[in-house]
């Protein structure tokens, strides 16, 4: 069911209302600080309607997109913006992800009504809290830093003058975040300007009924493509990393038009960051949705207007205010695809590829320069994606819910006072099988001024899951070497760097897939 078959318009329009996002994420990109905005793009722009329903996006961070659906929505019950306002927001029980992914959001006016919101997230190197980075050492959320609920970052046109002084005076590096933070604005205009000159193309009624449109479609669409999946319950489980961590259990079960996802049996919420609330978990939900519908399924929040999600309340896959969840957004969301995935095996044996490496291998690292001035830096690594039916799986790539480059070797060795030693495909690290899995990296940097460094990362205790009788690829490994003597590092471990101290990292590979379904 494209949309070019049943309505050439409602086709163009799809693409009208990405352009607008496109062209934020540009102005964002050329106006950021740091290189985690302006080079990783670790960052996404959204168009909604009125309500706060996602009408498009464009191609960027599917952690940060799916739990866009719940944002407005989460604002309006608190404030009320009107033209001119840009709300700033990080709370995760608050329509945001993790603090770190700051968001702002303006609404749309014509004629004095409101007929839409424009809103971008991106990923702040530091946020504050207990170490740099802001994603280890804290057991709930108060210790990962700033907490901003939904307030007025701008009011009538003007800046909050006390909302941005709170915010430089609780980060590292406040010249930076700053910086960041002004090329989210910068954003949000382009975008006004953008929409304004579809509503001077079309009129303001033409857009309202395509985002209408959309999210019918989008509905359509997902109903569409569970008729044609089998009628069938299967149910999987998954550990965080390894047997003695928490445990992730799913029962997918489809019927008439609709997906039920039921997370009971899930560990409970647990001290630390790893812990993924429910506007993540829908992300996880979304994008596999999205990859399933073959680019066909409109970017809209009807997409998931067929799901029934059920998540235990205070679980590790549903957790409550006051649970840690920075690490929960760019781990425990990987966790929760590998295991719809691995349910979509169940119920389509041949159809689906084994689990790619399953983390986004968080680095981050915060001191001085030489001159005295402050940097943290924050960058995710590529591992080995899962094989497939097709073939063999890529190599040292970001997988699933994360979308972001490397940082180039000669921006990093610019801008901070490292060394880059090597950077090389981990060979032999997918797993074997009919198809192999990708090959995770190698990196391994040194330091020249001391560091305060954090490796969080998962499936170093446990593998990539192979499908059918492919094997599963090699956990990562992690080691920091200072004065010559070399020591494991634990996830999530801070840790001080001396002067000419270094890390390595091994991420981990794919898994392999065969076509023989009868040893999955």
């Amino acid at each position: 069911m494209n949309p070019t078959q049943r309505d050439p318009a409602l086709f163009v329009f799809r693409h009208l209302f990405a352009s607008v996002t496109d062209e934020m994420g540009a102005a964002l990109q050329h106006s950021a600080v740091s290189p985690n905005i302006k080079e990783r793009l670790d960052f996404s722009c959204a168009l909604l309607d009125a309500a706060g329903r996602l009408a498009a996006h464009a191609a960027f961070i599917p952690v940060h997109l799916g739990s866009a659906h719940s944002t407005v929505p989460a604002v309006l019950k608190e404030l009320d913006p009107g033209p001119g306002d840009v709300v700033v927001l990080n709370d995760p029980f608050r329509g945001g992800t993790h603090l770190n992914d700051v968001t702002v959001l303006a609404p749309l006016f014509h004629a004095g009504k409101r007929c839409g919101f424009l809103l971008n997230r991106a990923h702040h190197a530091d946020i504050g809290g207990a170490e740099p980075g802001s994603m280890s050492g804290a057991a709930d959320i108060f210790g990962e830093g700033l907490l901003i609920p939904p307030l007025l970052l701008r009011a009538g046109g003007k800046d909050v003058a006390a909302v941005w002084q709170l915010f430089a005076a609780n980060v590292r590096d406040p010249a930076a975040a700053r910086g960041d933070l002004q090329a989210q604005l910068a954003a949000l205009h382009r975008g006004q300007i953008r929409f304004d000159d579809l509503l001077a193309r079309y009129g303001v009624a033409a857009l309202t009924r395509a985002m209408a449109s959309l999210f019918e479609h989008g509905a359509a669409f997902t109903r569409t493509m569970l008729a044609s999946w089998p009628r069938h319950a299967v149910e999987v489980h998954d550990f965080l990393d390894g047997v003695d961590s928490p445990r992730l259990q799913l029962r997918l079960q489809v019927t008439a038009g609709r997906l039920i996802l039921d997370f009971s049996g899930s560990a409970a919420q647990v001290p630390g960051s790893w812990n993924t609330h429910r506007a993540v978990t829908t992300s996880a939900v979304f994008y596999l949705l999205q990859a399933i519908g073959g680019g066909h399924l409109p970017e809209t929040s009807g997409t998931l207007e067929a799901v029934d999600l059920r998540l235990p309340e205070g679980s590790i896959v549903g957790a409550c205010f006051p649970a840690g969840v920075a690490l929960g957004n760019v781990e425990t969301s990987q966790r929760i695809v590998d295991l719809l995935l691995a349910a979509m095996r169940q119920l389509m044996p041949g159809k689906f590829p084994a689990a790619s490496h399953g983390s986004m291998n968080n680095l981050l690292f915060g001191g001085k320069r030489a001159d005295g001035t402050p940097f943290v830096f924050y960058e995710t690594h590529g591992g080995g994606a899962g094989a497939g039916p097709q073939g063999d799986g890529a190599s040292a790539v970001q997988t699933h819910m994360t979308n972001t480059r490397n940082t180039p070797i000669e921006i990093l060795e610019e801008e901070l006072p490292v060394r880059v030693k090597r950077l090389a495909l981990r060979r032999g690290s997918g797993g074997r099988g009919e198809f192999r899995g990708g090959d995770g990296l190698l990196k391994e940097i040194e330091f020249l001024e001391p560091v305060r460094l954090t490796l969080a990362a998962t499936r170093r205790n446990s593998q990539a899951a192979g499908a059918g009788g492919g094997e599963p690829g090699k956990s990562g490994v992690d080691s920091v070497t200072i004065a010559g003597k070399t020591k494991r590092l634990r996830s999530a471990e801070a840790i001080d760097l001396p002067s000419g101290g270094s890390i390595k990292i091994a991420t981990p590979g794919g898994g392999g897939y065969t076509k023989d379904q009868s040893s999955n």
